[in-house]
C-alpha cells in the first residue's frame, strides 16, 4: 500500500489532484472555477439555495471568509436547486445573494449535488467520505492537500465553534 501511496504521489495523483479532476464548477459569473486554482489552500464548499430557510447563514459564510480569505481560505458557495429552493436562474441568485447578505465569495452556477447528476466534485466526496449533502447549507472542507478535513450538515453554522476549529486548523497546517 505504501509503495502505492508513494506511486501516485510522485505521478502528482494525491487527493488534491483526484478532487481536482471533478472540481471544475461553472462561475456565476460565467467562466470556470476550478479547485486547481486553490491548491495548497483550504476551501470550505457549500450547497446554497436563496430561498431555503437555512439562507440567513450566508451572512455567517461570509464571515468566516471575511476573517480568513487574507490567510488563504477560500469559502465556495455553490448553488443548488435539489430541493427546490433555489431561484430561477443563477444571475437572479448572485444579485438576491449580493443585494441581501453582501457576498462576495466565489460562486457556482446552479449546480447538482447528489443523485446520478450530482456534480464529479461531490460524486468525488461520495465515493471517498461517503457524505452526500442531506439538504441545503451542507459543508465540506478541504486541507491544503484537498482532502476531506471535515463535514457538517445545514443545523450546523458555518461560524460553529467545531467548524471554526477545522478551519484554524486546516490553516495552520498550510502556514507550515
Amino acid at each position: 500500500m505504501r509503495i502505492l501511496i508513494g506511486l501516485l504521489t510522485f505521478l502528482g495523483l494525491t487527493s488534491q489532484a483526484v478532487a481536482a479532476e471533478g472540481g471544475v464548477f461553472q462561475s456565476v459569473d460565467g467562466g470556470i472555477l476550478s479547485l486547481d486554482d486553490w491548491a495548497g489552500q483550504p476551501v470550505l464548499v457549500v450547497n446554497t439555495a436563496s430561498l431555503c430557510a437555512f439562507s440567513d447563514q450566508y451572512t455567517s459564510l461570509q464571515s468566516v471568509y471575511d476573517t480568513y480569505r487574507d490567510e488563504g481560505l477560500v469559502v465556495l458557495a455553490v448553488l443548488s436547486d435539489d430541493f427546490n429552493q433555489e431561484l430561477d436562474t443563477a444571475a437572479e441568485a448572485k444579485d438576491y445573494c449580493e443585494l441581501t447578505y453582501g457576498i462576495d465569495m466565489p460562486m457556482t452556477d446552479i449546480t447538482p449535488v447528489r443523485g446520478d447528476r450530482a456534480h464529479p466534485f461531490y460524486q468525488w466526496v461520495a465515493e471517498t467520505d461517503g457524505f452526500v449533502p442531506s439538504w441545503n447549507f451542507n459543508k465540506i472542507l478541504l486541507d491544503r492537500s484537498g482532502d476531506v478535513a471535515g463535514t457538517w450538515g445545514a443545523p450546523v453554522r458555518p461560524d460553529a465553534n467545531a467548524i471554526v476549529r477545522a478551519v484554524e486548523t486546516a490553516l495552520a497546517d498550510a502556514a507550515s
